[in-house]
């Protein structure tokens, strides 16, 4: 006993010097990423982890405009494909939408049409739609006005509002998800993001090559929020969720009670039915039921490659070719997916636990199943 309690003294005393030393050197976020992540039983981001984190609020619109449901909503089974991989990652909603009803909607684990997920990435999209929103206003130049003009330490480096957009910044940003040290596990758990940001450098030639970099879209949400001097969740507020009518409120992560910065590269708590509310916008190029919210040119410009040699990527959305269609795809790391084909007026939305493999191509696994899956779906009853 006695060598125990010896023992056990000698493990509490290495302990806090660990937590004394995390918070020295700067990296006393970690023990709130432990908590939030392993001490409750997982082992990274997970989409429901809103409790442990500030939030800002967006409210409902008070114009709702439910979306319509077909005619034929459900009268199809999910395939057995999809059924499967439904299962194997965790879904917890997936909706088919067609010509702008719900043609097939299922939730899983006890969530619901109401219930808020973490967007993670897909919010980098409605990010650039503020972008393109703040253009319209006035509040930005164009896709072209210098990052300098609102960061004076940028200034003469040459990146550009539309460069941060289409993740071509040239910026220092290290994009590992799984490095406690890292830069992404520090903006995810630090209570002060626009620091983490503006030390960030611009270490490549700005606009010459794609390269995914979540530092360029806080960068960007940054921007923005200088420019209209306006909070970007009250921003996103009177763009888009008030005058798309979208049914229920929704939550955006902040970094601290202090400092109230949304984390714009992520963790926008939605449901299926209003994220989807963006894909119809964009697939309706900017306008919203017979009113233009979002010019037509800049939606447009968005949703086609910037870089011949990277065509996966416009500006604030991921792109593919896949099934010789044209289709544009807001997406988050666990494979939160608004996939778009305009030419067949479908939408697709699924958000879950996990995504599926690598495969080697822009998407993994899962994305091509849940789009031939949902053709095979509407071809037995269209």
């Amino acid at each position: 006993m006695k060598h125990f309690l010896k023992f056990s003294k000698w493990i509490l005393m290495l302990l806090i010097v660990a937590v004394v030393g995390l918070y020295i050197t700067g990296y006393g976020y970690i023990l709130k990423g432990i908590w939030v992540v392993y001490l409750h039983g997982h082992t990274t981001a997970y989409i429901d982890d809103f409790e442990f984190f500030e939030v800002e609020e967006i409210p409902a619109s008070t114009i709702p405009q439910p979306w319509p449901v077909h005619k034929k909503y459900n009268t199809v089974e999910p395939t057995q494909t999809l059924s499967e991989m439904n299962d194997t990652l965790g879904t917890v909603a997936f909706l088919i939408i067609k010509n702008d009803s719900i043609w097939y909607e299922k939730y899983f684990e006890g969530f619901g049409k109401n219930s808020q997920t973490n967007s993670f990435s897909m919010v980098k999209s409605i990010t650039s739609a503020l972008l393109g929103k703040a253009i319209n206003d006035g509040y930005i130049k164009s896709l072209d006005q210098p990052v300098g003009d609102f960061y004076p330490q940028y200034a003469g480096t040459g990146m550009t509002v539309g460069d941060l957009s289409s993740m071509a910044s040239g910026l220092n940003w290290d994009e590992s998800y799984f490095n406690p040290f890292g830069m992404t596990a520090r903006a995810y758990y630090h209570d002060d993001l626009a620091e983490i940001i503006l030390k960030l450098k611009v270490v490549d030639t700005p606009g010459v090559k794609f390269t995914y970099l979540s530092g360029n879209t806080q960068l960007l949400a940054m921007v923005i929020q200088n420019a209209t001097k306006k909070q970007l969740a009250a921003y996103l507020y009177e763009s888009f969720w008030q005058p798309m009518g979208a049914v229920n409120p929704a939550i955006w992560q902040v970094d601290d009670a202090k400092n109230r910065l949304v984390k714009a590269y992520c963790c926008l708590g939605s449901n299926a039915r209003d994220f989807a509310r963006f894909g119809k916008l964009y697939k309706d190029y900017g306008k919203w039921n017979g009113e233009q919210i979002l010019d037509s040119a800049f939606v447009a410009k968005s949703i086609t490659p910037r870089f011949s040699d990277s065509p996966e990527y416009g500006y604030g959305f991921w792109l593919s070719d896949y099934v010789e269609k044209k289709i544009f795809v807001m997406r988050g790391i666990l494979g939160q997916y608004v996939i778009v084909i305009p030419e067949d007026d479908l939408i697709i939305v699924r958000l879950g636990h996990q995504r599926g493999s690598k495969t080697g191509m822009p998407f993994s696994s899962d994305f091509y199943v849940y789009v031939d899956e949902a053709y095979k779906m509407l071809g037995q009853n269209q």
